[in-house]
This record gives C-alpha cells, structure tokens and sequence, in this order.
C-alpha cells in the first residue's frame, strides 16, 4: 500500500470529490481525518469510510484560521503526526451573480472557503510538518475554471486561479523542507456543486464546450475511483520530488511548473515516460495533455 502508516488531513472529505479522495487513501493504508461544516453529513460519512480505516471527523469551517488549527491538533492528538494535508473544501456561488452584483459578502464567503482556507490550513499543516522534520505533502484541489472565464462564477474562478498560483509559492517556500505542494484541477465531474451548475442549461452548455470529452465524468465511468487514485501518488515518497506541478483529469491545457534543477530533472524524466513534453527553458517545463 502506497500510503500504510502516512495520516492525512482531508477537508471537505465528507462527500463529492474528497468523499472520494478519502476512500482511495483509506485504500493505500492512510489513516485519516476528514472535516465538514455539516456535522450529520459528517458523522455518517465517517461511519461508512470507517469499513475501510481509521477515520476522524471533526466539524469545522476551514475559513476560520482557529478551526484549521484544530483540525491539525486533533489529528497529531488521534495519530500522533501529520503527513498529508489535502485542501479540498470549495464552495460556489449558487446565486450565479454577475460581476456587477456581486456583493462583499458574497466575496469573503467564497474566497474565505476556497482560497484563505487553502492559505492558512496549508500553512498550519505545513508548520507541524516542519516540526516533526520528515517532510510531507500538500495536495490543493483547484479546478480547470483556474484558466477559464466563467462569468456566472466570478468568485469561484477567482479563488481557483489563486489556488493554482498559492501552489507555486507554496512548493517554492516548503522545498527546503522537503514538502512537496501539488495541484489537482478537475473538470465537470458528477457531483452536488457540479448538479448546481447543471440546474442552469446555458451554464451546462458553456462548460460541457469548454470540455474535450463533451460530457460530465460520472460515477459509471470511474469516479470516484479513477482520477482521486491519483492523488496518493503525488503523497508518496517515490515521487519527492514532483512538486508546484498542476495536473488535470479531463480538460486540455497548458501546465507551466517552476521548480529547483532537481526537481525538474525527476519530472522531466517521469514525464517524458509518459509521451507529452514539449521543452524545459529557464528551469520550466511546458506539457500538453488531454489526461495526466
């Protein structure tokens, strides 16, 4: 098992994608803690992922600087160290407001799950990591709407495209300790933030176009079971030295990675394995994939 004695974190992990994620890491050997602001939804989620391992859930609200810092000091409590910190827990805007409409509030709300969630819980994860001195790893889960323009979903893609650059700096900043930060950024997958979007045709159609595969990836065809088996991979030691890299399940685009000469020299290897590599300029690798 790729992750046997590792603890990881999962916000969000309660359903949807982190539901998902937490079962393939259950799968690997991880023990886990997954939290939720919904405490029922919580308590029986972790009875099912239970059959699998060992499981804690917290209530919290990963906006809140005090809640991710709980979430850190139950999980050493519980386990004893933290390996694995996965910042899944994003919220859209269900109003779908345009710009002009768009009010403070609504702002803070989604930018405080999506992207000040990320900031600090990563930062507090990656504090207790330092202090325990064997490294670890951060998995940001952002979204393709990082490089798309979605109008309907100003803030939502703002905090993504945040995501996708907080992963660099994050990489860059923890590399000395040998943490490793990496992003996954999903496409149109079959979920309850997904069926939100799916309430709306015009917003349907705009983001089924901007879809390769012309469709939403479904529990039928491999979800959750086939792009979260990527996500411990990113978490094992074999591969420490992929850091700041982006990865996308079913949407084509450009990924740009910054790393240390060391690093780019693993992940040029790795990915030229895998067909795709287009040039290495300035300690930058540019890629082209339909599916990573």
């Amino acid at each position: 098992m790729k992750l046997e004695n590792k603890v990881a974190v999962i916000t969000g992990g309660t359903k949807g994608i982190g539901y998902g994620i937490a079962e393939e890491y259950l799968k690997e050997g991880a023990k886990i803690t997954i939290c939720s602001r919904n405490a029922q939804e919580g308590v029986k989620a972790a009875k099912e992922l239970g059959k699998l391992g060992e499981v804690l859930y917290l209530q919290a609200d990963v906006s809140s600087i005090k809640d991710n810092q709980m979430l850190v000091d139950e999980t050493v409590k519980k386990y004893g160290r933290l390996d694995i910190f996965v910042a899944n827990a994003g919220i859209n805007d269900p109003d779908k407001t345009h710009y002009l409409h768009i009010t403070e509030e609504q702002y803070d709300r989604i930018l405080g799950v999506n992207l000040k969630g990320l900031f600090f819980g990563g930062q507090l994860a990656a504090r207790q990591m330092v202090k325990q001195g064997q490294g670890g790893a951060i998995v940001n889960i952002s979204s393709v709407n990082a490089y798309l323009a979605l109008d309907s979903q100003m803030c939502y893609t703002t905090s993504k495209g945040g995501v996708s650059q907080l992963t660099k700096v994050q990489a860059v900043a923890l590399t000395p300790y040998d943490i490793k930060v990496n992003a996954i950024c999903p496409g149109p997958i079959e979920s309850e933030l997904m069926r939100r979007v799916g309430s709306d045709e015009q917003l349907f159609n705009t983001v089924i176009s901007r879809t390769p595969i012309g469709r939403i990836l479904t529990n039928v065809e491999g979800w959750p079971c086939s792009w979260p088996a990527m996500i411990p991979i990113l978490c094992t030691d074999s591969l420490y030295t992929l850091t700041a890299a982006e990865a996308s399940r079913h949407s084509r685009y450009r990924v740009t990675r910054r790393l240390r000469m060391k690093s780019m020299r693993s992940l040029w290897s790795w990915r030229k394995s895998r067909g795709g590599i287009k040039g290495e300029e300035n300690g930058v690798a540019e890629s082209r994939h339909d599916y990573l």
